[in-house]
């Protein structure tokens, strides 16, 4: 009898696990919690240009042939800008800071990649109060018409230009480091912007995947991406986790116990004199200093596993299907109005998805943790958690899945990490200035800005 497995070679990967000579923990299930995180791949402080390649052909793969061409003139959601204005963000975005890192190393000649107007309508989005949408920081004033927003060529032909700029930075800036010949180094006032704006352009990723998937399976609605097999739901459906009984645990966070957030990153202490440490990790303005917490003077029970859909369907069923209140913004009616859960390739019915991990708005969570009984972690809760507790080889990150997957619970009894089946999670805590918070000089409002007591912390 013979075993036959059918493999894809996908558009793109991100490189998230280390060969196992790097480390002496193979298997999940021997990574203890108190054990490091040895497995996950550690990253240089400045993306090769490699790495800029593979998050060039995702940025286009969801731009180009995942938003069909009648959908560019169209807001994937409501509160925020038509789809062709994320085409000409990112590019812009990276131009400009490259424009002004240059003039500060005493390039002055350098002028904005043409057309330089690009930078007037592109350069910000928006992102305003949920409950009160004139309610809004600065950003670009962009066309009110569709006939002038740019045409898709245009936008095309400048990104092209500004891609091959930052090519010509790595081989003018760049200085090949001994040994790893596809790792560069730079001034470290240089290093951050191009850290940072490699970042920013996977954070767009990401959050334009989430409006996306609210238009997917819809007419002339997201496209599923090209080059990745479809799921075969029937079959993961027989997988177990898929639709057996996830069972509830607890593991207690004891009072008092001290919690490290954050890390060291001085902005100020950037220079163009100083090459960056191949051991610096940059970050945002949100995520330095280094500080330690404690948590509360009670301790605290934490459920190891995430709300699930199902959990959710049967919270709405009861409390709020005939109460007025809308479907969460990623469930939809079938004609037969049956709720379904939309994906990237299209709505799928609840008993594929209901032991995935619940997305959706603070509120929704929030309440169903109140109906329950108990409420949100805090983020040192939420940090001490993780940081003992999640980190399974298996879990769904690096576009492993382009969806959810059930979650894989910690094996407390026997040492084992899990993961939460590959979402971002929600703390109580408000997204808010601390002690030691720096507004960052390069990117002056990505924090400050939202510290309105509207937003909490991810």
């Amino acid at each position: 009898m013979y075993s036959m497995w059918l493999l894809e070679r996908p558009p793109f990967s991100f490189s998230r696990i280390q060969s196992p000579s790097a480390t002496k923990t193979t298997s999940a299930s021997v990574i203890a919690p108190s054990q490091p995180l040895t497995h996950l791949t550690s990253f240089a402080p400045v993306p090769t240009l490699a790495e800029w390649s593979t998050l060039w052909s995702l940025w286009d793969l969801i731009t180009l042939e995942m938003i069909p061409p009648s959908m560019l003139l169209t807001k994937p959601i409501d509160l925020r800008h038509k789809c062709l204005f994320y085409l000409g963000h990112i590019p812009t975005f990276l131009d400009i800071h490259l424009t002004r890192v240059l003039r500060r190393m005493g390039k002055t000649a350098e002028g904005h990649t043409e057309p330089e107007y690009f930078k007037d309508i592109f350069e910000r989005g928006i992102d305003p109060h949920v409950d009160d949408p004139s309610v809004i920081h600065p950003h670009s004033e962009v066309p009110d018409k569709d006939e002038d927003w740019p045409a898709l060529d245009e936008v095309l032909a400048f990104r092209d230009r500004v891609r091959a700029r930052l090519i010509r930075v790595y081989e003018e800036y760049g200085v090949e480091r001994k040994g790893e010949s596809t790792v560069r180094d730079f001034p470290r006032s240089l290093a951050r912007v191009l850290w940072m704006t490699w970042e920013h352009e996977a954070f767009h990723a990401e959050t334009l995947l989430y409006m996306l998937i609210q238009k997917a399976g819809d007419a002339d609605g997201t496209l599923p991406p090209p080059g990745f097999a479809m799921p075969q739901w029937e079959t993961l459906t027989k997988l177990p986790g898929w639709t057996q009984s996830i069972p509830t645990s607890t593991v207690t966070l004891e009072a008092g116990a001290e919690v490290s957030l954050g890390h060291d990153d001085i902005e100020a202490e950037d220079s163009f004199e100083q090459v960056n440490s191949p051991t610096h990790e940059f970050g945002w303005d949100n995520e330095s200093p280094k500080r330690t917490v404690k948590l509360g003077e009670k301790a605290v029970k934490v459920e190891t596993r995430p709300i699930l859909n199902g959990e959710f369907y049967d919270f709405w069923v009861k409390e709020r299907k005939d109460k007025g209140f809308e479907l969460p913004g990623l469930w939809v009616l079938d004609p037969e109005g049956t709720v379904q859960v939309r994906t990237v390739y299209g709505p799928v019915p609840m008993s594929v998805a209901a032991n995935w991990p619940f997305v959706s708005a603070y509120d929704d969570l929030e309440a169903f943790a109140k109906w329950k009984g108990g409420r949100l972690p805090t983020e040192p809760e939420l940090r001490a958690y993780m940081d003992k507790y999640e980190g399974s080889e298996e879990s769904n990150i690096g576009f492993k899945n382009w969806h959810p997957v059930p979650p894989q619970l910690p094996d407390v009894e026997n040492g084992a990490r899990g993961h939460n089946g590959g979402v971002w999670e929600w703390a109580s805590t408000l997204f808010d200035e601390f002690q030691g918070f720096v507004k960052s000089d390069l990117y002056p409002g990505y924090s400050s800005d939202f510290f309105d007591g509207k937003h909490q912390v991810v």
